[in-house]
């Protein structure tokens, strides 16, 4: 057994539990999109439907997502890994060349051939240590699951079997 004692060892225990891979993205006020790799996202209610999106405080995108009205989760599918590593990387234009489309209404950037993604609008905001939690409510969804997901797992891309 090991000691909790800094954030390596945290990291490598957490680095134990497979997570989905998901994009999540937004849009601000004057249009520009806003989006990020992320492995911490979870269903936080059934009734009403509610999930939760963590964001580092560092994120370049913590700004954007503060004050975002809306944005959408998109559940990454194992064809997804390119954007996943491009949407994790620091100091580019992650949206360049990609084939995001807009969601019909809003001016929210998705991932069209995504396993699912769920349009949410903004419930809450919780501060959590290093993150904030955005909570959302799916006010819409697009179904897929015509792929293995994506998933990180031991510092990897991996798929279900």
């Amino acid at each position: 057994m090991r000691a909790v004692r800094d954030a390596d060892t945290f990291k490598d225990a957490l680095s134990l539990l497979a997570s989905p891979l998901t994009l999540v993205t937004t849009a601000d006020e004057a249009g520009r999109r806003w989006g990020l790799t992320a492995g911490s996202v979870t269903s936080a209610s059934l009734s009403p439907p509610l999930v939760t999106v963590g964001i580092a405080l560092t994120s370049s995108c913590a700004a954007a997502f503060a004050a975002a009205s809306g944005f959408v989760v998109n559940v990454l599918g194992e064809q997804h890994q390119e954007l996943a590593r491009r949407f994790a990387t620091t100091g580019i234009d992650r949206f360049a060349g990609q084939a995001l489309a807009t969601w019909p209404g809003s001016r929210l950037p998705f991932v069209p051939d995504a396993h699912a993604a769920f349009h949410c609008t903004v419930e809450d905001r919780l501060r959590v240590g290093d993150h904030d939690l955005l909570v959302g409510r799916p006010t819409e969804v697009l179904l897929d699951g015509s792929s293995r997901p994506l998933l990180w797992h031991r510092r990897a891309f991996r798929t279900a079997t």
